[in-house]
This record gives C-alpha cells, sequence and structure tokens, in this order.
C-alpha cells in the first residue's frame, strides 16, 4: 500500500473548487432533518450538484453518520482493477485533506482475493470523490474508505458484500456503507422515471439479486448497480430490517430539458 495523496479530480466543475464556495452551496443543499437515521447504507447520487446535490442534501441530511464510512462507486474510466481499493493515506478536497481508513483498507485487500490497491481506477473517478463533501458536512471527523468497481456478476457482487459485512462484524465498531449511483441516462423523462421506479422498488425490497438482474433485464442504464448490489447485500448481512426513499429528481426538474435525462435517486437502508 502506497502513502499517497489523491489530488481532487472534479472540485471546479461537478462542485465549487473553493472552500467557501463549497462551504456555501453545501449550507444550501443539506437539510438536517427532524427524524434522521443512523447511516446502515444507502445509495446517493453523484452527478454536479446542480443536478443531483439537492437529492444527496436531502439523503445526507437524513441520516446520522458513524465516524467511519465505507463508500463504494463504478469505474466510468474503464481503468484499473476490478475491484479497486484505494491505496492512499488521504484525499484532498477544497475542504481540505481527508484521511483514507487505511486499517479497512488493508484488512479489506488481505482478505478478499479480488480486491487490490489501485491508483489508477481512482485517479479520475468522479463517483467517490463527490460524496466527500457531503460526508465532512454531516461529520467533520469522518475517516472513510474508497473502493471502485468494474462490473462484477451477481455472485462477485454478493460475495464482496458478504466479505464486506464480515469485515465489520469482526472490525466490532459501526461502520457505514455509501453506493454511489445515478439511475437512467439521457432518457426520455417519463421513461426515466418508469425504469428508475423497477430499480428502486427492488434495492426498497432489500433484494440485491432482483435489483441487479432488473437493471440488467430491463435495460435500465444505473451506472452503481455493481455497487448497489454489494452494498444491499452488505447492509442485509448485518441486520437491515427497511428501507425507503428519501428523495428523487432527475435532471429535467433543474434544465427544464425532459427529452434526455437522468435520474437521481436517494435510498436509505437501515435497521
Amino acid at each position: 500500500m502506497e502513502t499517497t495523496l489523491r489530488e481532487p479530480a472534479v472540485a471546479g466543475t461537478f462542485y465549487p473548487g473553493t472552500a467557501s464556495a463549497l462551504e456555501q452551496e453545501l449550507q444550501q443543499l443539506v437539510t438536517v432533518s427532524e427524524e434522521r437515521h443512523q447511516l446502515l447504507a444507502c445509495i446517493a447520487p453523484h452527478a454536479g450538484y446542480v443536478y443531483s446535490g439537492g437529492v444527496a442534501g436531502e439523503l445526507f441530511g437524513h441520516l446520522e453518520l458513524p465516524r467511519r464510512v465505507i463508500v463504494i462507486g463504478p469505474n466510468h474510466t474503464g481503468v484499473g482493477a476490478r475491484v479497486a481499493v484505494a491505496p492512499h493515506h488521504g484525499w484532498r478536497s477544497p475542504l481540505g485533506e481527508q484521511a483514507v481508513d487505511v486499517e479497512l483498507a488493508r484488512l479489506l485487500v488481505e482478505r478478499f482475493p479480488d480486491a487490490s490497491f489501485d491508483e489508477n481506477a481512482h485517479w479520475r473517478e468522479h463517483s467517490l470523490e463527490v460524496q466527500i463533501p457531503f460526508l465532512l458536512a454531516r461529520r467533520p471527523d469522518v475517516v472513510f474508505l474508497p473502493i471502485c468497481l468494474s462490473h462484477l456478476d451477481l455472485d462477485r457482487c454478493l460475495d464482496l458484500g458478504r466479505a464486506l459485512a464480515q469485515l465489520i462484524d469482526d472490525v466490532g465498531e459501526e461502520i457505514g456503507l455509501v453506493a454511489s449511483s445515478d439511475m437512467s441516462h439521457y432518457v426520455e423523462d417519463g421513461r426515466a422515471r418508469i425504469l428508475d421506479r423497477l430499480a428502486i422498488d427492488a434495492a426498497l425490497e432489500r433484494d440485491p439479486k432482483s435489483l441487479y438482474q432488473t437493471v440488467h433485464r430491463e435495460g435500465i442504464t444505473m451506472c452503481g448497480v455493481v455497487p448497489a448490489t454489494v452494498v444491499i447485500e452488505g447492509a442485509n448481512r448485518l441486520g437491515a430490517a427497511d428501507a425507503h426513499l428519501v428523495a428523487y429528481a432527475t435532471s429535467g426538474d433543474v434544465s427544464g430539458d425532459r427529452s434526455a435525462v437522468v435520474g437521481y435517486a436517494g435510498i436509505c437502508v437501515h435497521r
């Protein structure tokens, strides 16, 4: 494992590039709700804040975060290992340097054969980076483990979910799971809402197999179906009892263009 510091890849594009501007935007986006759930697992969107920030802010305002969080996102670049664990000691953002959970990273690579330290998969990937400011807004002392996943078959998704749950059990500390995913990509708004609802319903049933198979069978362009499948399996193994949709929107709600939208869902899975 290297002791490197990852520099931000999309600061100034997906979200504000200065601390003051980012803090101001987070204050506008994250409204802490009166009824909150301790983060066991969630599915959070990862587009530019102008489009998905409202959904992400509502979701994270609905959650109480433990000190340690595992964030799992899809590999959009196609570069790097299939199960790429961040090899860094920290990630820099406009809000400062954020510590990576080095202990969890080493344990996962030691225990799960498909996992390996890989810097390349994380170099330009945005799906994990955009979650950091929301985590910090809710818990400034959070320590996180970033994992970037290429496409995995269903069995490997379930194996990884079980491995993460076992790791958390063995550590003996509350550790939250965040799956980073947007929903349908570049389809007409009404069609996106119908397709997204199919995937959302499977997630709300906490059925990782159904979610994975529904997305593939229906051709739903949910980029983070693999992380979501992993996280739901892990949450079930950790005692999940319920799930609910906190917020949903499409890019058309912001742009007004409903001819080709991207969908965003914020889903909370809890005991």
